[in-house]
């Protein structure tokens, strides 16, 4: 049974006691008044259910017997009004609950991986109003756990609350009603019943690279949030880029907050795993910090993620990583992935069983969507956001040396295999921008995904002779070949051959291994973004292209249309459609089916700046994929001894000494 108190708060500037910061595990908090509307579902869910039971009057917390049921509006024509970042007004004749992404506690995630077998929910209030708090199960059964009437004056609410029944998932939250006055919630947490182990004390990292106002807008949270501040040892920013962040508006009010924590190292561009190396670097050899705390540069930041990541580093049974998630920055109600898992076969990232990429809180909340209740388990979590405690770092050691791309992943991996697990925790979490608004799988960026792929299969991999990725890797080289993206197949070409140099060649390339790739990207017309106005208009209209768009469906048709596709592989080439594009697709419309029965085709860019020229060219069709296939077979025989090579040299590879002679040329 629950437990809880109402009391007179301590007004000499906070409500809460004064040990309150070593317990704090999870602020209630509030949307921004600049953010769209749609963020507030991450926030508040004001979309209350048509029918919700009523539980007995304040003081009987029996969860069991249920007196009537009644029906309520819905939505509220009233809106909770937010007075500060962690305060807010709830208007008389208003319900509203905190069953939303920022403000729900995830138990089960602390039931899992904490040392906690209670909480404790505390809210500042003044006014009168009803608190009631739920529960849910795992297949999202919700459960009301606790009602409480607030009566007039302001008062301090403290609830006790267990984590046993949170095995599988579930989660926590509260709700709000008031009838005939205000209600206004000063400020609320989720605590732990003891003090925190270990201290707090974090090292930021984010490596940048021509990105200067995002990061001054992520420095500028970090400083302005007084909680946040006082458990940062330092912010590390490796500057690898032309348009320094200390010539960005802003900086100079930014630095002045932050004093002497803040460092900013000017390097040259070795990447992201190059960036993450210099911050871990950094950390272990000039700092006294507990966690190191990974985020990129092109962030949006909800400043009391941190927190939260460094309260449940502090609380877990043992060391362990903690991700935060991604939220999307074009869409900000929006959530990318909810935890990822890797195919150790194929070497390809997924997304964990059970959830679902893109889901919008906006449309579907936390209470209606049954997988979120569910407790998800992970393989590893993105550097968007990532904190690993100075234990795993001393023991696993720095990011290997791939430039971007698998870098996370590998990491992840390998703490995994050392006895340090990952927890992708809901709740932490940042905005950036989607994946699905990139090219990187067919881009410059596609050699360092397959390099970088078979580096992680060499040393994670669960196949001394990798058929699976193999085949993987043969299936889309013949689909880029289709797609007349000729760059594409060049980069994998070069990324083969460079795996099979070697292990040291990670680090002999680093310096100049982007400008390789660039120029050799640039040789291809499908590798150059262009001015659609700069090109005649294509030949045919849209009513020719929709008649293409149906895909096939069953393997008959599949196997048939690849046969057809192949046959005009070998026909002459129109003149025409090298001169003008014969259509011009969206890059939603580049479908293998429809650009291998074309000569000449424009595809717009994911970021929607240009289009890309692709022309069919039959000898460069024959001769890429000949190669391909002759460099998979001797990848093929030639794997399990590089295999042996890349996992005698992965200690020399992640060694500080290593990446020192890196950072000092």
């Amino acid at each position: 049974m629950p437990s809880s108190t109402v009391c007179s708060p301590d007004h000499t500037g906070t409500s809460a006691p004064a040990d309150s910061f070593s317990t704090l595990l999870q602020r209630v908090i509030f949307p921004r008044r600049a953010d769209p509307m749609a963020v507030r579902a991450l926030y508040l869910d004001e979309r209350l259910a048509a029918a919700r039971r009523v539980w007995p009057p304040a003081g009987d917390a029996n969860p069991h017997d249920v007196d009537v049921e009644v029906t309520l509006a819905s939505p509220n024509a009233r809106r909770v009004r937010a007075l500060s970042r962690t305060s807010a007004q709830v208007p008389a004749q208003t319900e509203v609950s905190f069953a939303a992404y920022f403000n729900a506690f995830p138990a089960s995630y602390w039931r899992r991986w904490s040392t906690l077998r209670t909480l404790r929910l505390r809210l500042d209030l003044e006014g009168a109003g009803r608190i009631d708090i739920y529960r849910s199960k795992a297949d999202a059964t919700q459960i009301h756990v606790h009602g409480h009437l607030i009566e007039g004056g302001r008062r301090e609410l403290d609830v006790e609350l267990d984590l046993t029944p949170f095995e599988d998932g579930g989660w926590y939250w509260f709700d709000i009603s008031t009838e005939d006055s205000e209600l206004v919630l000063h400020s609320g947490g989720w605590h732990a019943p003891v003090a925190a182990p270990g201290r707090a004390a974090v090292t930021i990292g984010m490596p940048t690279f021509n990105r200067p106002t995002d990061c001054v807008a992520t420095l500028r949270a970090i400083g302005e949030d007084e909680l946040v501040r006082s458990v940062v040892t330092a912010v590390v920013i490796p500057d690898q880029g032309v348009n320094k962040v200390r010539d960005q508006d802003g900086f100079t009010s930014a630095q002045a907050v932050l004093g002497d924590r803040l460092r900013i190292i000017d390097q040259a561009n070795i990447g992201g795993s190059g960036g993450y190396a210099r911050v871990m670097y950094e950390a272990l050899e000039n700092t006294d910090c507990e966690q190191i705390l990974y985020m990129d540069d092109d962030i949006v930041l909800e400043p009391d993620s941190i927190l939260r990541a460094v309260a449940f580093s502090r609380f877990a049974r043992s060391p362990m990583l903690v991700g935060g998630q991604m939220l999307q920055s074009q869409a900000r109600s929006r959530l990318h992935a909810w935890g990822e898992v890797v195919d150790r076969r194929r070497m390809r990232w997924n997304k964990a069983p059970g959830t679902e990429y893109d889901h919008d809180f906006a449309q579907h909340s936390l209470r209606e969507t049954a997988w979120m209740h569910r407790r998800t388990d992970v393989d590893y979590n993105a550097w968007w956001m990532c904190l690993i405690p100075r234990t795993v770092a001393e023991h696993v050691g720095l990011p290997l040396p791939l430039f971007i791309k698998w870098d996370d992943v590998e990491y992840g991996l390998r703490a995994r295999a050392a006895g340090y697990p990952t927890a992708t925790v809901p709740g932490v979490g940042i905005w950036h921008m989607s994946f699905a608004d990139k090219d990187d799988a067919t881009d410059w960026q596609a050699y360092f995904h397959l390099r970088n792929r078979l580096v992680g299969a060499a040393l994670h991999g669960t196949e001394t002779r990798p058929t699976a990725l193999l085949a993987d890797s043969l299936k889309h080289a013949l689909k880029h070949a289709l797609a007349m993206e000729y760059s594409t197949l060049a980069l994998q070409e070069m990324a083969i051959r460079d795996f099979m140099a070697g292990p040291q060649a990670l680090f002999d390339k680093l310096p100049t291994v982007l400008g390789e790739v660039r120029a050799r990207c640039a040789e291809f017309t499908d590798g150059q973004v262009v001015d659609s106005q700069e090109l005649p208009l294509p030949a045919a209209g849209r009513l020719a292209l929709q008649r293409m768009l149906n895909p096939p469906t069953n393997p008959v048709m599949i196997g048939a249309t690849l046969l057809k596709r192949l046959a005009h592989q070998l026909r002459p080439i129109d003149p025409r459609a090298q001169q003008r594009p014969q259509l011009a697709l969206s890059r939603q419309d580049a479908r293998w089916f429809v650009l291998s029965a074309l000569d000449g085709v424009t595809v717009s860019t994911a970021d929607g700046r240009g289009v890309t020229y692709r022309k069919r060219d039959p000898q460069a069709f024959r001769s890429m994929l000949a190669r391909s296939m002759a460099l998979h077979r001797q990848l093929a025989a030639e794997f399990p001894a590089l295999r042996k090579r890349y996992r005698a040299a992965a200690a020399q590879l992640t060694d500080r000494t290593g990446w020192k002679r890196v950072f000092d040329a």
